[in-house]
């Protein structure tokens, strides 16, 4: 039977982690609000209306608050990129790398993580998130690859495409092509799947690249469409 003694002691657990979980909320609105400056633990003293004193109570300095942040972040990328894993199942094998890779692309784009990782904040920190997106994003990519080869689907080696794709991706994050071209870098990988994969898919049971070779065959003469006899 639970004593008053236990219910207290439970009831000041849950207040805390509802406390922590508020000061983690405001945290990762000022930390990573686009265009947002370097911000203190003073601001967010002043954002939560509350002393610095009681956010250490919670978190000893602002790279464990950042942890926390961060935490968060990538908890919301794995649940996304599972639901679009999840509502991809049974769709040729190039719809589900493509919703994929657009689900990681926006959910990494929404968070800054390619900013995060190229120099924002301390050396241990950025390689927290290096580790997270391998983690989370590119480990699951390199399984769909190699499931996609293991059915014969992809030709190419899928560590090649690994390669090509983490670059692509961490590339359109960072550029200003998307806003030059009035697109969204989404849109822009996209693109850059297509085309990368374009021919790399083939048919299953398939001996050869599905890289449009029915089209080709309609251009480029068979030995036997040039055969000319009387």
């Amino acid at each position: 039977m639970e004593t008053m003694e236990t219910k207290s002691v439970s009831q000041v657990s849950e207040h805390g982690g509802r406390r922590a979980d508020v000061i983690v909320e405001a945290a990762g609105r000022l930390f990573f609000a686009p265009g947002s400056v370097r911000v203190s633990m003073d601001d967010l003293a002043r954002e939560l209306g509350m002393s610095k004193k009681t956010i250490y109570r919670h978190f000893p300095d602002k790279r464990s608050l950042l942890a926390a942040v961060l935490d968060r972040q990538f908890a919301a990328v794995e649940r996304t990129l599972a639901t679009a894993a999840q509502d991809a199942q049974g769709q040729p094998f190039g719809v589900r790398v493509q919703r994929f890779l657009l689900a990681a692309g926006s959910e990494l784009g929404r968070i800054g993580a390619a900013q995060l990782a190229a120099g924002r904040g301390d050396a241990m920190l950025r390689q927290y998130v290096e580790q997270r997106v391998d983690t989370v994003v590119y480990r699951r990519l390199d399984e769909l690859f190699r499931d996609g080869h293991r059915q014969g689907l992809l030709p190419a080696p899928p560590e090649l495409l690994s390669e090509i794709t983490r670059g692509a991706l961490e590339r359109l994050l960072t550029s200003q092509l998307p806003r030059e071209l009035d697109r969204t870098a989404a849109d822009l990988l996209r693109a850059t799947v297509d085309t990368v994969l374009y021919g790399a898919i083939r048919p299953p049971h398939s001996g050869r690249p599905g890289t449009g070779d029915e089209q080709l065959e309609a251009v480029i003469p068979t030995a036997r469409d040039e055969e000319v006899g009387p």
